[in-house]
């Protein structure tokens, strides 16, 4: 049975119970990475402990076992995002490398004058590898503005898109707006035009239930360190047919059946995209941490999760001089905000005397900063372990900052 019980979950997350400058840690920076469970530490050590082997050369016990956990976190999370094969399910180093991989992928079946699509709201992830792919091959990138609440503007949305649009590239949710994109809406429309679709989904997996098949986008990328996982670890989730038809992304070991000195052919899937060993100990635990999110109720978590981004946002609102950047109707776990006169890095500086970890600057989206006019943000940005006994305290430490810096 499913359960949802904040204290209780907290107990599992070691990180949490530490001190800071003599204050409980306040944990506010989530949209950069997430803690960890303990059973997520736990398969870390056990991995390098017990299992430590390469996995899928070896005839050996060791890395046999290996081999079935690393593709059981696999299937694990073909399980998660609702995917048809465990064979669409590519493991990368993370959001940044998923992107990069399609971008020169599948940026080898466009052709000089096609068109890619991406938001205003991007993270520079899905900004700058489309502008060097638009480089290289001659193709053209357009821009969907927003409006001065952090939402797309779909009547230009509308209006870009067209039969040269080849590929749409749009975050789920944003990490600095916290903006939830109308995505199925987006998917369809640009399957209507005839484009292929990629989903940002490093801010999304995390906070609400993804399902790949109904959804239908063709591309679908996120990190395991901001999803309780490790570092260095993350998936690319991509339709069969089109990972068939699309180049390696790069040679080298498991990526091949057979090599010459004349030619070479290359794996199936998902191997076809893995090459040279892979953070085993990254994917096997990244299973885990799905396994940790599979027994918790996710209809609750999204509850309680919207009621955090509400609540601080409601008591920020009350400040005089603070903006909140983003106010889209529908959000999620993210409130950023200026205070006018007062640089973000002053303020997040003295919110971490006092034991409050958050994150200051432009977030990867400088496009966003100088749309909004500022140089950058304070961003507090939640997870399901945090409380409104957190924002409490998050908010007398705000405006204690504020009184200081004036």
């Amino acid at each position: 049975m499913k359960s949802f019980n904040v204290r209780e979950i907290r107990e599992q997350f070691p990180a949490l119970r530490q001190k800071v400058y003599d204050r409980n840690l306040i944990y506010f920076d989530n949209g950069a990475t997430s803690q960890k469970p303990q059973m997520v530490l736990d398969a870390i050590s056990t991995y390098y402990s017990k299992d430590n082997a390469n996995i899928h050369r070896g005839v050996h016990y060791m890395s046999q076992k290996a081999t079935t956990e690393f593709e059981e976190a696999r299937k694990i999370i073909q399980t998660y995002i609702h995917a048809k094969k465990s064979e669409e399910v590519i493991f990368t180093k993370g959001t940044t490398d998923g992107i990069n991989l399609v971008a020169s992928s599948y940026g080898e079946l466009l052709s000089s004058g096609d068109e890619i699509l991406i938001s205003a709201m991007e993270h520079h992830s899905n900004i700058v590898p489309w502008q060097l792919l638009c480089e290289r091959k001659g193709l053209k990138l357009k821009v969907v503005p927003i409006t001065k609440k952090g939402e797309l503007d779909m009547e230009q949305f509308d209006l870009l898109l067209s039969d040269k649009t080849k590929l749409v590239a749009v975050t789920h949710i944003s990490n600095t707006l916290g903006t939830i994109n109308p995505v199925k809406t987006i998917i369809d429309k640009s399957h209507a035009a005839g484009a292929k679709v990629l989903i940002d989904g490093a801010q999304s997996i995390q906070h609400m239930p993804i399902n790949v098949t109904e959804l239908n986008c063709d591309f679908y990328v996120f990190s395991g360190h901001k999803v309780f996982g490790p570092t260095g670890i993350g998936v690319l989730y991509g339709k069969e047919e089109l990972l068939e038809r699309m180049p390696p992304y790069q040679g080298g070991g498991d990526m091949i059946a057979k090599v010459t000195f004349e030619r070479t052919t290359y794996n199936e899937l998902p191997f076809k995209f893995e090459a040279g060993t892979p953070h085993i100990a990254g994917g096997i635990c990244l299973g885990e941490a799905f396994r940790f999110l599979h027994n918790l109720d996710a209809d609750a978590l999204q509850r309680h999760e919207k009621e955090l981004t509400e609540y601080a946002q409601d008591l920020l609102d009350t400040f005089e001089g603070v903006q909140i950047i983003g106010e889209a109707k529908k959000k999620t776990s993210v409130v950023s905000f200026h205070v006018n006169g007062i640089h973000p890095f002053d303020i997040g500086t003295l919110l971490d005397k006092q034991g409050i970890a958050v994150r200051t600057g432009h977030h990867c989206t400088q496009p966003l900063m100088d749309f909004f006019g500022i140089p950058g943000t304070v961003r507090a940005s939640f997870a399901f372990y945090n409380t409104k006994e957190e924002i409490d305290t998050f908010i007398t430490a705000v405006d204690k900052s504020i009184s200081l810096l004036r």
